[in-house]
């Protein structure tokens, strides 16, 4: 049975979704197959259309994505999110995970960059066969 005419319905097309969300359409698509958003409702001429609840749906997953929080991640913050009864340890816990995760990239980062000022401060500026850039690359076991 084909939907209702969009204008009365409230329903919308893939590309009104997309730009209402900030998220593009070939990654709206993505989402479905993988099963992050429900496959919608289509149109008699197949075009998909959206409602409210999808809206608000994507935009939880890519505030997620924007936070840096992995599929499975987001996957599992959707089911909880889907049952509202449920504790929420379980989101606090991929949270704090996902925190620890960030503080250790966030040391990496720190510490290739006191490697790469120190390389580029011991940088004479000279030729390349005295280059510190060029020696600590080729140097594996340069401190990170």
């Amino acid at each position: 049975m084909p939907l209702p005419s969009p204008a009365s319905s409230g329903l919308r097309p893939i590309g009104k979704l997309a730009a209402a969300t900030g998220v593009k359409v070939p990654t709206i698509r993505f989402y479905e197959e993988i099963g992050l958003l429900p496959p919608p409702p289509r149109t008699a001429s197949d075009r998909r259309m959206y409602d409210d609840a999808a809206e608000r749906r994507l935009s939880f997953i890519r505030h997620a994505r924007q936070l840096g929080f992995d599929l499975d991640s987001i996957r599992s913050l959707l089911d909880l999110s889907d049952h509202p009864d449920r504790p929420c340890a379980e989101a606090s816990t991929l949270a704090e995970r996902h925190l620890a995760d960030v503080k250790q990239k966030i040391a990496r980062l720190r510490a290739l960059q006191r490697e790469l000022s120190r390389m580029t401060t011991e940088c004479a500026g000279g030729r390349v066969s005295a280059c510190k850039v060029i020696e600590a690359l080729h140097d594996p076991s340069a401190p990170l």
